[in-house]
């Protein structure tokens, strides 16, 4: 598997390979071993998945506290634009953020550390997302950032020629300064 990393510290994109023969394909999507060698120690306890229609924006989560998540995260079908916000407030990084186009057919994946804003914008329709977590979900301890927020300046429309569609709940999110303040 080829490991890519980020200027932002913690970041880091597996590629994994796969092998074709005449009777299909095969890819290792995890690697316990490589997780350690890498310094990731954290045993993912949830696997999630959603499906999602072109221009799906779904984000920006963060869980806070004892039940913050790192995520491992990936597409089995269809294709997005994945973002992971450093909102860890001691960070030289803080409020930057990288995006990563992921793909069923390249079949790369995203480690986003706990502390990290994550979003996703789906590109396809029936976008199928995986994203393994370190923690359970705890709706107590979630934050949502604003997808819109000028200091974040996402800009969205120029990775998509469609509508973006945002849930309520999102739309609801608190700017970065808010939460720099909390």
């Amino acid at each position: 598997m080829k490991v890519n990393k980020f200027k932002i510290e913690g970041l880091i994109e597996f590629i994994p390979n796969t092998y074709k023969d005449s009777r299909g394909e095969f890819t290792e999507t995890y690697n316990q071993q490589l997780m350690t060698s890498l310094g990731l120690t954290k045993m993912f306890v949830q696997d999630n998945q959603s499906i999602s229609h072109k221009g799906v924006f779904r984000g920006i989560h963060l869980q806070e506290g004892w039940s913050a998540q790192g995520k491992l995260v990936r597409v089995s079908r269809g294709s997005v634009i994945d973002f992971a916000v450093d909102l860890r407030k001691d960070s030289p990084t803080y409020g930057q953020w990288q995006s990563l186009k992921l793909t069923a057919d390249l079949g790369n994946q995203f480690y986003v550390p706990a502390g990290f804003g994550h979003a996703f914008l789906a590109l396809e329709d029936n976008t199928t997302f995986c994203y393994k977590c370190t923690n359970l979900y705890d709706p107590s301890s979630q934050v949502c950032i604003k997808w819109d927020d000028e200091d974040l300046n996402l800009d969205l429309e120029s990775y998509i020629d469609c509508d973006i569609h945002i849930s309520p709940k999102d739309l609801e999110g608190i700017s970065l300064n808010e939460y720099t303040n909390l």
